[in-house]
């Protein structure tokens, strides 16, 4: 006699009154579903049963399973799929939707051939036996996934805790940044007043104090603002506007921009961009404020003359732009972690340099945002070099007049002295 527990085609049946896991056995054939039962009730599960491929994925998705035992050849019903693979087919549905897709799968069939062993991996399957099965190695097994299933739904309840915690601190943090921006502007403004002689004359000594105050409120209004265009870079919130840019102009006009800066930390820049770097689609002025937090950098933590190189040229089905620097460089360690939010690296090679540890975080976010990746290459001693690769539309083009003039090695190149 079949156990009543057996599902009619349209559907699963209800669970046991126990309270062990609940398993689902798929099987069209009675006596291998009235094995199973016994097996797994003998051992202390609960189970649910169906004959079919549909009415095995409406029990799935029904009772949500601890674990599922399928039989590969089964009537398929309105699959679109053959009886011969109807198991492999509901494998794959279960391992697809978000709502089943960490319940693990054992194929308990007759069938022996590799070619089974590999359909069945390839629609997702956990495990696989072939009848006649031992009863010990079955049990085995489930407890196996079952206590791997547990410890993954444990590790992603955690995850879900975690990002719900890290969204209320980031919640938290652009409310009071937020909050903070407006009696900040009040005492940016009280103090140029004073400065401006509004409320009288004010005397050197006088001056130089508020002028430092409103250096330092300067500083602290710059940081805000990075806190909260962080904020909506990692909400994507901040659009993108996407324009063709030439690289050889592009880089060309970074250089320009930093000139006189270049030229106050007495450093060299060389620009070179190659023959086949492509035209490509950015938004130019966060790009260009990204490859200013590089220079910016470079020149920041480095106690001597340095020599900067700016380059570009293609990469695969994208562009590769470069910012390198012979500055102190930067240990293997920090290679990662600099571009988190707030790090910041602390060498003896490196000065003490005051930041807000958020321009690397914004580099990051914003090439992510283009659908490209940031990276460094570098060693402590030995200068560093900082690589984005973004994707490019083909076809397009900007005309553009360059001052730039060839090389030997067939890039374009300009060099900026001190």
């Amino acid at each position: 006699m079949i156990p009543h527990s057996v599902a009619t085609p349209a559907r699963g049946t209800a669970p046991q009154p126990d309270d062990g896991a609940l398993i689902l056995i798929a099987d069209d054939i009675p006596a291998n579903v009235e094995l199973l039962f016994d097996q797994l009730r003998s051992l202390g599960y609960r189970t649910v049963t169906a004959h079919d491929g549909p009415s095995a994925l409406a029990a799935c998705f029904a009772h949500r399973p601890q674990l599922c035992i399928l039989d590969v050849a089964m009537p398929a019903g309105d699959l679109g799929c053959g009886d011969h693979s109807t198991g492999y087919e509901v494998c794959r549905r279960i391992k697809k939707d978000p709502r089943t897709a960490r319940i693990p799968v054992v194929f308990v069939t007759a069938l022996t051939e590799s070619t089974d062993r590999l359909h069945a991996i390839e629609a997702g399957g956990d495990d696989y036996l072939t009848k006649p099965y031992n009863r010990l190695v079955l049990g085995a097994r489930i407890t196996s996934l079952l206590k791997l299933k547990a410890a993954t739904d444990a590790l992603e309840d955690s995850y879900r805790k975690l990002r719900e915690l890290q969204k209320v601190r980031d919640d938290l943090l652009k409310m009071i940044v937020h909050d903070l921006k407006t009696p900040l502007t009040g005492i940016l403004a009280t103090l140029e007043m004073l400065l401006d002689g509004d409320y009288g004359a004010v005397g050197d000594p006088q001056r130089q104090v508020l002028t430092d105050a409103e250096g330092k409120a300067d500083d602290l209004l710059q940081l805000i603002e990075d806190l909260l265009e962080v904020a909506r870079l990692e909400e994507a919130a901040l659009p993108i506007v996407r324009e063709p840019i030439s690289p050889a102009a592009f880089l060309e006009e970074i250089a320009h921009e930093w000139s006189v800066r270049l030229q106050q930390e007495r450093a060299t820049v060389i620009v070179e961009v190659s023959d086949d770097a492509p035209v490509f689609r950015a938004d130019k002025g966060l790009l260009r404020r990204v490859l200013g937090n590089l220079v910016q950098n470079a020149l920041t933590h480095s106690s001597h003359a340095i020599t900067l190189r700016l380059g570009a040229r293609r990469d695969g089905r994208g562009i590769l732009l470069t910012v390198a620097d012979t500055g102190p460089g930067i240990p293997r360690e920090y290679h990662d972690i600099i571009f988190g939010k707030f790090q910041q690296m602390r060498t003896a090679a490196a000065p003490r340099v005051r930041s807000s540890g958020l321009g690397l975080t914004f580099c990051r976010l914003v090439v992510e945002q283009h659908g490209g990746r940031i990276w460094v290459r570098s060693a402590e001693g030995e200068g560093s070099s900082f690589h984005i690769l973004l994707p490019i539309e083909e076809g397009s083009a900007v005309p553009f007049e360059s001052r730039l003039t060839p090389t030997s090695s067939g890039a374009w190149a300009i060099r900026l002295d001190p």
